[in-house]
């Protein structure tokens, strides 16, 4: 087994209503699905933004696009017009959950990492 960054194998999106963020990530093939799928769970995700989330994650299973949908309750500071934070609308919250990361086989065909 290899450890991996999520953004190696999957894509995200990521936005908000009110002070819930919503990250929809979408596995590059089936098999990274799969991987995804039993590796990325809700307390993970709670877990990795557990300075932002302060209610809880729910996870819902796309299987027919491949991705997994991550509702974050009271993750905003009270939303867009109340928040005095950065980000009030969860717009770097798919980016920042690319930065994950997860145990997957050797054999894995991964994209490599790329410095910026």
């Amino acid at each position: 087994m290899k450890r991996i960054q999520l953004r190696q194998i999957a894509h995200a999106r990521s936005g908000d209503k009110g002070d819930s963020s919503n990250v929809g990530l979408l596995a590059n093939n089936k098999e990274a699905y799969e991987i995804i799928k039993k590796e990325v769970t809700a307390e993970r995700v709670k877990e990795h933004f557990k300075s932002l989330v302060k209610g809880n994650v729910e996870r819902y299973e796309l299987p027919n696009l491949l991705g997994l949908n991550f509702i974050l309750r009271n993750s905003l500071g009270g939303g867009g017009s109340e928040s005095l934070r950065n980000d009030a609308q969860g717009k770097t919250h798919g980016q920042a959950l690319l930065l994950m990361e997860i145990e997957v086989p050797d054999d894995l065909e991964v994209e490599p990492l790329k410095m910026n």
